[in-house]
């Protein structure tokens, strides 16, 4: 029972932490940061990423160009690209451990204490790879937000607003944080419930090895006044 709780923790930490790490992956290369409509030409869609901006038609074509430039861009563009790779080296080495340390990995099955710490090491990773992604992309929000209501820039000119793939970043934070703390918690899980089945196997071979204590009436009894003579 303990295993089988122990070992569906961690299946299941490894799930969403897999799956925010695919889609902080996606995120990352997605040029989807930033989207903006233009009043004057509302047939085209202008797309930003971090890597390239994109321009999709109304036919449904689509070109893209990169950027000439890394250090032209804005800082937070060149802070998120740094980040967010960063957090995706970060969840392949959270995985590759973590992995090494699942209860159904068959190699290591006499090495228990090695297997929580490779657990352990790769839920702490995973939660700091959700933190790293949390971070650039909640950044370019609050910039996306404060040029919006910027009060500065003329009403005619089109203004950035959230793009798909900032929402998709933001749950891919919380899945890598949330699975990175399952994956921590899996150790616990098992800790709790392993020492009751040996206890009460205790209980019973105490109770079985325990002598009998024999009935009173079962001592020999002596007479009284044995020793006297007749």
């Amino acid at each position: 029972m303990a295993w089988s709780c122990n070992r569906k923790v961690q299946l299941s930490g490894m799930f969403l932490s897999l799956f925010g790490w695919v889609s902080s992956c996606v995120t990352t290369y997605a040029p989807l940061w930033k989207n903006l409509n233009l009043d004057l030409n509302e047939l085209e869609i202008w797309n930003m990423g971090l890597w390239q901006v994109c321009i999709i038609q109304e036919e449904g074509a689509m070109e893209c160009k990169a950027y000439d430039s890394f250090l032209a861009l804005p800082l937070d563009l060149r802070v998120s690209r740094i980040l967010m790779c960063l957090s995706n080296g970060l969840g392949l080495l959270g995985f590759v451990l973590s992995s090494f340390g699942l209860d159904c990995w068959k190699p290591w099955e006499d090495k228990p204490e090695l297997r929580k710490r490779l657990v352990c090491f790769g839920g702490a990773i995973f939660g700091m790879s959700g933190i790293v992604t949390l971070t650039p992309v909640s950044w370019v929000a609050y910039n996306t937000v404060l040029e919006f209501w910027d009060e500065t820039i003329p009403e005619i000119v089109p203004r950035w607003e959230f793009g798909e793939a900032m929402f998709l970043g933001w749950f891919a934070g919380f899945f890598l944080v949330v699975g990175g703390l399952l994956l921590l918690c899996s150790p616990c899980a098992g800790r709790t419930e392993m020492p009751a089945k040996p206890l009460a196997a205790r209980h019973e071979a105490a109770r079985i090895q325990r002598p009998a204590r024999m009935p009173h009436w079962s001592h020999p009894s002596h007479p009284r006044n044995a020793d006297l003579v007749i």
